[in-house]
């Protein structure tokens, strides 16, 4: 437990483009694993190493690697995932906050809180995860520490606390004003940053500097009333090590966001982040013992994140590796491992060989003997874990909380050159949608294709780029198509009877039922027995909720997907001879599809969120452009230099939007577009969608 205070599993967040991965690679630089520094935009980035993140400067797949620094005199490890910034690897943010302790969260100094800020924001609230903020590209034209402060108080209704004041901005931006030491320092762009210098203060920033100070010790000391009278009797007599220890606490108790700055491109702050991190985010010893249900007695246990306790760890990813073959990521929450032994999959209920145990550095792999509570590794050798599956002692099972992903939005067909190669097609397809829980395929029971779905047109474009290039299968693709669902609309009574006799043994099976709308907040099959007096035997029950579930999976409009439903069975009957648990499974679909077609039911479209940063110039344009796409108009507020139009509308009308936005804007305005919610089509749209479906 000593050595695990010394451990920090943090990951990066942000925006698109707010400067994660360059950050990443100066603390790559900067803590000694790098001896050159990577440039995302050159394709030179450790952390970007896929083809297709090189060639398109952006981050993909989240890659984790471990570094050393030494702060206040101790060694400490840092497990970093470096998470991506675009809304269609949402995925890859949403598994890795699953399992870390901290995070740095950043921002740019000039987009402040952008769309997907506030979605990775929203996905550390609902784990949990103290987070630094960081406010990058300082030096930049139109940078506002200040504002982007304020922002981050306003739209994520967070308490930041700067810790730093910066020195100038823009091109004038040197170096910080330290709030807890009260020191001024510069960096040295000679050494690529790698010193820096304390500096008398500016005399233009001390009673700015003064003020911010006064609110940090306010801040940070309301809690200590000892610390409160101190600072009111003689706020110098507060000492550095003081102050730290309040803003660790406040911080671990997501009371408050700590808020530094810099410019990770030209080499400043970076090192200050790096202390910071050891300095205010948690250990896993910080946590609390990690909760979960024993399979076996169905009760909720809880295992203390400690090395002698029973082995529990959680699969966060799995990746495929051409060299090593199937790479399962891993967090280990209690116990240890050692390469070559077996752990047991509490979710399949079976025995995995892990014959090695690796620390990941990006796309490299170092082998480890052993891992221990508190740490995260790739094991490979394993025959079968899914993400989200937990990894346990087999005397002692414990199933831990997994993840819960988006439902892809957007289908493309894909069918390969020649016939030959569709085997090779559908391994290929297979290995992808086991890295990525978000990307789903199918075959089309009407036309015989095969139909890739995910989270927008850059998600599938990776996929069919990957199999050309990874699993050397080229394919032709149909036009993108949207991911309706559909639903019912009112409740209905059903009556439904199987009966067929062939001779000998028959099948019998007869359920009346109530099919209607779930009730509000609830995903998926809400199943509800309300039979009295054994009518229908309880060990048919299972099948009938099983035939409901299924069937959900096929709507009777266009065989979209059901997303929720409610089903009370009142009454029934059965044959003692005749009736039998698939009897009464395939009676449930058979008076599903009879009861939906009753139920008034209608198509449900993904309607997108979407941002456009536009000159005032065309903002005009934009909103015409949007309305003429069923887009609802939320609201135009003013950005540095440009109009931030915000809209939802619906993802049937925005492919290539991209495009058609360069073109009236002259190539000066740039869009984000995320998953919103699903809303019921109107009449006409629902005719022209069926219509189009079935060519009628």
């Amino acid at each position: 437990m000593s050595d695990l205070k010394y451990t920090r599993n943090i990951g990066i967040m942000a925006h698109i483009d707010a400067g994660k991965t360059t950050t990443t690679e100066r603390i790559l630089f900067y803590t000694g694993k790098n001896y050159k520094l990577g440039e995302t935009h050159e394709g030179s980035a450790t952390m970007d190493w896929m083809v297709q993140e090189q060639e398109r400067g952006i981050t993909i797949t989240s890659a984790a690697t471990t570094v050393y620094w030494d702060w206040n005199g101790n060694h400490y490890k840092y497990n970093i995932i470096d998470t991506p910034g675009h809304v269609d690897f949402t995925v890859e943010v949403e598994r890795s906050l699953r399992v870390l302790d901290g995070a740095i969260a950043i921002f740019c100094a000039v987009g402040g809180v952008e769309p997907q800020s506030e979605t990775v924001w929203r996905q550390a609230d609902k784990y949990g995860v103290p987070r630094i903020a960081f406010i990058n590209k300082m030096d930049r034209a139109g940078a506002d520490f200040f504002s982007v402060v304020g922002q981050i108080k306003e739209r994520l209704g967070a308490n930041p606390i700067p810790i730093e004041i910066p020195i100038g901005q823009e091109d004038l931006y040197k170096g910080v004003v330290n709030l807890i030491s009260n020191k001024a320092l510069i960096w040295d762009e000679e050494s690529n940053g790698s010193k820096f210098y304390e500096v008398p203060m500016p005399e233009d920033l001390k009673d700015i500097v003064a003020e911010y100070r006064q609110k940090l010790i306010e801040g940070v000391a309301e809690e200590n009333d000892a610390l409160l009278e101190k600072f009111f009797d003689n706020p110098d007599s507060i000492t550095e090590e003081e102050i730290i220890a309040e803003i660790r606490k406040a911080t671990l108790a997501m009371k408050i966001v700590p808020v530094m700055c810099g410019s990770a491109f030209k080499n400043k702050g970076v090192q200050s982040l790096l202390d910071a991190v050891a300095a205010f985010l948690p250990a896993p010893s910080d946590l609390k013992a990690i909760e979960g249900v024993n399979p076996k007695s169905e009760k909720l246990e809880s295992r203390a994140i400690d090395v002698k306790a029973p082995f529990s760890a959680i699969a966060f990813k799995i990746a495929t590796d051409p060299y090593v073959g199937r790479l399962c990521f891993f967090r280990v929450y209690s116990g240890s491992l050692e390469s070559g032994s077996y752990v047991y999959n509490a979710n399949t209920g079976r025995k995995e060989r892990i014959s090695r145990i690796m620390q990941m550095h990006s796309n490299k792999q170092n082998p480890l003997d052993k891992i221990e509570a508190g740490d995260i590794g790739a094991a490979v050798g394993f025959k079968e874990i899914k993400t989200g599956n937990t990894l346990c002692d087999e005397k002692n099972p414990i199933i831990l909380e997994s993840m819960k992903f988006p439902d892809p939005v957007i289908s493309i067909a894909v069918e390969p050159l020649t016939q030959a190669e569709m085997d090779k097609l559908t391994n290929a397809l297979a290995k992808l949608a086991e890295e990525d829980p978000t990307f789903q395929f199918k075959t089309d029971e009407v036309s015989g294709q095969t139909i890739i779905s995910g989270m927008g047109e850059l998600h599938l474009d990776i996929i069919i780029d990957r199999l050309r290039r990874e699993f050397n299968v080229e394919v032709n693709q149909g036009r993108p198509e949207v991911a309706y669902k559909e639903a019912i609309t009112t409740t209905v009574r059903h009556h439904e009877i199987y009966k067929k006799q062939t001779g000998g043994k028959g099948k019998f099976a007869d359920i009346l039922f109530e099919i209607g709308p779930a009730d509000e907040g609830v995903v998926g099959l809400q199943f509800v027995n309300e039979v009295k007096g054994g009518n229908i035997p309880k060990e048919y029950f299972p099948a009938i909720e099983k035939g409901f579930k299924e069937a959900m999976q096929n709507g009777v409009l266009a065989g979209y997907p059901m997303d929720s439903m409610k089903v009370t069975v009142l009454d029934g009957s059965f044959h003692p001879v005749d009736s039998d648990s698939l009897s009464f499974e395939v009676c449930a679909k058979i008076g599903y599809k009879a009861a939906c077609r009753k139920a008034a039911p209608v198509l449900l479209e993904p309607i997108m969120k979407l941002e456009v940063l536009t000159p005032d110039t065309y903002v005009g344009d934009v909103t015409g452009d949007l309305n003429r796409r069923r887009g609802m108009l939320e609201n135009i507020s003013a950005k540095v230099g440009v109009q931030a139009v915000h809209a939802k509308v619906p993802l049937e009308r925005m492919f290539g939007y991209v495009t058609s936005l360069r073109t009236i804007t002259s190539g000066r305005a740039n869009s984000t577009m995320e998953f919103s919610h699903y809303a019921e089509v109107s009449k006409d749209q629902q005719e022209a969608i069926l219509k189009s479906k079935f060519n009628y």
